[in-house]
């Protein structure tokens, strides 16, 4: 029974590999990681991301990565006590201002037990209000993604697979950063 199954959950990943094609990183990717996106770890293969996990909004209603599908998303992992978080929620910001649409999303996951009124107050400050106030206080997602500090920020595809991670902080709405991006669409097709 144990080789049946084996040999089922073979077949059925062999067979969604054919019928899902596989995004690989655009050619000529390394040439754009200058600046702050030279810490950009961009994936040979994506990775699928548990996008069923939910989240909780700012009216306490439940959202997952899962509602995002068929967009590029920017998703980012901080906490309220993150001092890089501060420095690149503006960045993250003017991002969602100049990109965000049908096909593109910033995603900002306040992980851990950060209170709802400390995540509002932390976008205020930082002239972020404008961010989504999602969070994920057992930090299940950011443990499902592997991410072991903060802030990290995942380039997601319309597939819901991450492409690229960056450690730390960094200014996201640069014209590198832009680059990356514009780099990940066109080879999407987006």
């Amino acid at each position: 029974m144990r080789k049946l199954l084996s040999a089922l959950v073979y077949t059925s990943l062999m067979l969604g590999a054919i019928v899902r094609p596989t995004l690989a990183a655009p050619d000529g990717i390394e040439d754009l990681l200058t600046g702050e996106m030279r810490k950009l770890q961009v994936l040979d293969t994506p990775k699928a991301l548990d996008t069923s996990l939910e989240w909780v909004d700012v009216d306490g209603s439940a959202v997952s990565l899962g509602d995002y599908a068929g967009k590029w998303v920017v998703l980012n992992f901080w906490a309220v006590w993150c001092a890089p978080c501060r420095e690149e929620m503006p960045t993250l910001a003017a991002l969602q201002q100049d990109r965000a649409g049908e096909d593109f999303a910033v995603v900002t996951l306040a992980s851990g037990p950060n209170a709802p009124e400390k995540v509002a107050q932390f976008l205020e400050e930082e002239d972020a209000a404008t961010l989504p106030q999602y969070r994920d206080p057992k930090s299940a997602q950011a443990r499902a993604a592997a991410v072991f500090g903060l802030p990290v920020t995942l380039l997601v595809d319309p597939e819901g697979r991450e492409v690229a991670r960056l450690v730390g902080g960094a200014d996201w709405n640069a014209p590198e950063a832009h680059a990356v991006y514009d780099a990940f669409l066109a080879e999407d097709g987006s």
